[in-house]
């Protein structure tokens, strides 16, 4: 009965998909695929019965919960400084930037580039590729550290830190990480450089005070939103930097092992949920909707601006929430195997596989913005501030659209769907293999996990094909 349930789920979920292709942030023009787009839904939903099948067959035992990492070689003594001053410096050269240069055309300031291209979109793609680059870097970070080892030097060493609240968890970055999908998109004036100058300058602010009080580690372990953001996309990378020294592990096998403390799973939700709803605020059916929101606010009496603010918010929180219960759904499934078993237990202890997931939602609704909106890099840098500089004779150069075409961006975007899908799926089953004593309970554990997988696989195709349609 379970197993009909969820093949039934899975099949309704597929039947959602709307049959025309499009881009994040509406970067590029519809093109025609050489196939029908109902074919790629369905096919998609067949690899993943395909490889859930596959894992159930050939996959009897645990093969990620133990962690085998090797050393590569010593990081020198000096990059860790080296790279925090150079974090430093770039964070301050953008907020001056953003308060000191062009205000009037965000494409002429360096810090939005910065912020919603290289920082949010690029980091993620780099953290898979290369390990917690944002770690080295972080210039908050880098400044608590030099305080910290200045305050040693001169024998004026800091109060012992306040024990960091257990319950609150990383509930601060679920906070932050709101806060920013908000920021990117619903608030209206988000491409004012100044305004986000403003805003960077604050949050450094916050996290400082925050190591200052709770501690450097246990303060960037659980409140730094974008610390912990990028550090979750970081272990599933082959590339682990830890205690001066850079060791190789096999992928996937970093992000098994992720802790848990209150607020994780929440914000794997969100992380998911933010992405989700940037790409179904561009379809025709959020449109509809957010009319009638603002029309509702309208009455009510705020201004019109007010009014669309509040229906994007109420949109946005409206699709964390889906996507967090469709997850506790496919975790009240799996509670069928042992009813006995704990739901909150359930749900932290598969969080990990939803990690790939929200790196197939990131690649799929941004890699055309990354790819397009990246090479504005290239006259930036030569008049950051928007005031007619040319340091690097690149000033005039212009973004070329052509440099890979609507159909290739489509590619790349249902085979990040697949592959983190399928990622998620390995993830599952390893774990339930370790879960379960019996391995056809392990299996059957499965079925609704299989379901919420294709339903993520479905919602991702949905929203890639509703843009504009």
């Amino acid at each position: 009965m379970t197993r009909r349930v969820a093949v039934a789920l899975g099949v309704g979920a597929t039947a959602l998909l709307a049959p025309a292709p499009a881009f994040a942030h509406g970067l590029v023009g519809k093109q025609d695929l050489p196939i029908p787009k109902v074919v790629f839904a369905w096919a998609a939903c067949a690899v993943l019965v395909a490889s859930f099948v596959g894992l159930a067959a050939l996959w009897p035992t645990a093969r990620l919960q133990e962690m085998h990492e090797k050393t590569s070689f010593k990081v020198p003594s000096f990059f860790s400084p080296l790279a925090g001053a150079i974090g430093v410096a770039f964070f301050v050269f953008c907020i001056y930037a953003g308060l000191a240069g062009e205000q009037f055309s965000a494409q002429n300031n360096l810090i939005v580039t910065i912020v919603f291209v290289v920082f949010w979109v690029g980091l993620p793609f780099a953290s898979v590729l290369l390990g917690d680059v944002f770690r080295a870097f972080n210039p908050w970070l880098a400044i608590a550290r030099a305080v910290s080892w200045a305050g040693k030097r001169l024998g004026r060493g800091a109060p012992e830190p306040l024990p960091y609240p257990e319950r609150v968890g990383r509930w601060p970055a679920v906070a932050g990480i709101l806060i920013f999908a908000w920021v990117e998109l619903v608030y209206v004036n988000k491409d004012d450089p100044s305004t986000l100058a403003i805003m960077a300058l604050a949050y450094a602010a916050v996290q400082l005070v925050g190591m200052s009080l709770y501690g450097i580690r246990a303060w960037e372990h659980n409140a730094d939103a974008f610390g912990v953001y990028f550090g979750l996309f970081a272990r599933l990378s082959p590339l682990h930097w830890t205690d001066g020294e850079l060791r190789t592990r096999r992928p996937l096998e970093g992000v098994v092992h992720l802790d848990t403390p209150p607020g994780t799973v929440a914000l794997l939700i969100t992380m998911i949920g933010t992405t989700s709803f940037d790409g179904f605020s561009q379809g025709p059916t959020w449109t509809s909707l957010a009319d009638d929101l603002q029309t509702l606010f309208l009455n009510i009496g705020f201004s019109a601006e007010t009014a669309l603010e509040l229906a994007f918010t109420v949109g946005l929180i409206g699709v964390v929430l889906a996507i967090g219960g469709l997850y506790r759904i496919g975790i009240a499934g799996m509670r069928s195997v042992h009813p006995a078993d704990d739901a909150g237990e359930l749900a932290r202890r598969f969080v990990h596989t939803l990690v790939p997931i929200a790196l197939a939602y990131v690649v799929a609704h941004y890699f055309s913005l990354l790819v397009y909106q990246s090479q504005a890099l290239a006259y930036l840098a030569s008049d950051p501030l928007g005031t007619g500089s040319d340091y690097f004779g690149t000033a005039t150069l212009a973004i070329n659209y052509g440099v890979i075409s609507a159909t290739q961006v489509w590619y790349v975007q249902v085979a990040a769907l697949l592959a983190g899908h399928i990622a998620g799926l390995i993830l599952a089953h390893d774990k339930a293999i370790a879960t379960y004593r019996d391995p056809k309970e392990a299996v059957r554990s499965q079925y609704w996990m299989l379901t919420v997988m294709v339903c993520f696989t479905s919602l991702g195709l949905w929203l890639l094909s509703s843009v504009g349609t």
